[in-house]
């Protein structure tokens, strides 16, 4: 039995409701590194947390399934291959899968495997994030943690299938990008802030109604700083954790979410009693509840 997920854990994948896989991987990070090490550290957090959400919800008998980490290799391009085919497998599982990283450009090879998965289907990305990671090159790179979403629209997607929250730092090609495709919902720190979370989420689920899956990307730092200091790119003015978690449970309540990843989460940056690992271990603790409900 995984020592990690206490009384949920299972090394039977058949008989899980949440399959994980972990990424450790910050090789795409700009700012400050140390995402490599959030799996684990994610994984520590969940050695002492009952199978409780934040309401009170027990589910007791959810099971997880922990695949383990994908194992590094310092060839990027054949690493994110292989990130790809191991998210293509667990996602052939029929599960739920959530994905641990590691910086943002996991997210490539994750759409990849996500798209395999669901080919000829109507899918859509919600892209939770402080930046809108759109870049189509950065620092040289076009699998830099600023380019993932370009990526994603550039080789599965429109613009209309992308929904971005929590937005409040930008690129100047990221601009003029949204000038270009209003189509593409653009939902900003900003807005929650003045309209309230409930108006961000009815627009969500406005947005893709009639969609067949959703996968949903989570930057940690989304949450204003105060709330999770341990990320390589921090923005003021984001999200608190409630409002996070309460937009994360009503979308999994209300849309067709197969999937999804939580990254930028760094142990090495955060200085007080690792609170964004915690937080990560929150979200996670969430969608558990909230698969609890479905079955």
């Amino acid at each position: 039995m995984n020592e990690y997920w206490r009384e949920i854990s299972t090394d039977n994948c058949e008989e899980a409701d949440l399959c994980i896989l972990g990424i450790p991987f910050d090789g795409a990070a700009s700012v400050g590194k140390g995402a490599a090490l959030a799996p684990d550290a994610v994984r520590v957090c969940t050695k002492v947390l009952p199978p409780v959400n934040s309401t009170g919800l027990r589910f007791p008998e959810i099971r997880v399934f922990d695949q383990g980490d994908v194992a590094f290799s310092l060839d990027w391009k054949a690493f994110f291959q292989e990130v790809e085919d191991e998210a293509f497998s667990l996602l052939n599982s029929g599960k739920f899968c959530l994905f641990i990283g590691g910086d943002h450009s996991v997210t490539i090879p994750l759409a990849n495997a996500f798209a395999r998965k669901y080919e000829g289907e109507k899918i859509g990305f919600i892209h939770f994030d402080s930046h809108p990671d759109l870049c189509d090159e950065y620092e040289g790179s076009r699998w830099s943690h600023a380019c993932p979403l370009r990526r994603v629209l550039e080789d599965h997607i429109s613009p209309r299938d992308l929904a971005q929250i929590g937005i409040r730092s930008y690129e100047s090609e990221e601009i003029d990008l949204y000038r270009e495709h209003p189509e593409l919902l653009v939902i900003k720190a900003y807005d929650i802030f003045k309209n309230g979370y409930q108006e961000a989420i009815n627009r969500i689920v406005s947005h893709f109604k009639g969609y067949d899956a959703l996968y949903l990307t989570l930057d940690i730092d989304v949450l204003d700083p105060a709330f999770a200091p341990g990320t390589g790119t921090p923005e003021a003015g984001g999200l608190s954790s409630r409002e996070l978690l309460e937009i994360l449970n009503q979308l999994m309540e209300q849309l067709p979410i197969k999937a999804m990843d939580l990254v930028e989460i760094s142990p090495s940056l955060d200085t007080t009693n690792q609170i964004t690992s915690w937080a990560g271990a929150k979200i996670i603790y969430e969608i558990l509840g909230q698969l609890h409900k479905k079955k």
